[in-house]
């Protein structure tokens, strides 16, 4: 693997730990559950369905940018998503409403939905598709074929990366706020990250323009 790939690698992780972080993105989710039910395993349980949930809408934003990607230069792709991250930016930043659930009566399937939802309503997916777009452009003279088996593999690695970074911090979180901190901090969980969001999702269009 390239120094160029490896930093690319870390960049999703660590892009995928951003996302652990934000309570909307599910362990506040999985605590909820936790305490609902009054057993740790239901914490735990709930991690893979949402990791899931994640990575599809993830894996569906790349493949969206590749199937564009196919038939309008790359050059041009990348001002498409630029413009969309910023918008969804600056909305985000206008607008504060988060996408309800029914209820927390959820089986897995339900919770894979709901994560997948929420993850795409963020624009967590849309966040991943300029580092998959710069490693296709990285990949050499033939990166405008980005329907190839070549961009295929790069997109499930995309992927996986990410989703791994997800899955890390979103376990430890849950973790740690279900069996030290509590219910106290459920009722400020927040923090108003949905300004940071936004910031993240504005800065990431904008970086987009410079790969």
């Amino acid at each position: 693997m390239t120094h160029n790939a490896t930093l690319s690698f870390l960049a999703l992780i660590g892009l995928g730990a951003f996302h652990g972080i934000n309570p909307g993105m599910g362990w506040l989710f999985a605590v909820a559950l936790g305490m609902q039910e009054k057993r740790r395993a239901a914490v735990y349980q709930a991690l893979l369905p949402l990791a899931f949930g994640h990575a599809l809408a993830v894996a569906a934003a790349v493949a969206m940018a590749a199937a564009i990607g196919a038939v309008i230069p790359l050059s041009a792709l990348r001002w498409v998503l630029a413009v969309l991250l910023v918008l969804l930016g600056v909305s985000r930043l206008v607008r504060h409403r988060h996408p309800r659930w029914a209820g927390m009566k959820v089986g897995m399937g339900g919770l894979t939905v709901w994560s997948f939802v929420m993850a795409t309503a963020h624009g967590a997916g849309l966040m991943v598709a300029p580092l998959f777009l710069g490693m296709t452009m990285a990949a050499g003279p033939h990166a405008h074929h980005m329907m190839g088996s070549g961009s295929t593999w790069m997109a499930v690695l995309t992927t996986l990366a990410h989703a791994a970074g997800y899955l890390l911090v979103t376990a430890v979180i849950a973790a740690i706020v279900f069996e030290k901190l509590g219910v106290a901090l459920l009722r400020r969980a927040w923090f108003n990250l949905d300004r940071i969001w936004a910031a993240a999702l504005a800065a990431t269009g904008a970086l987009t323009l410079a790969l």
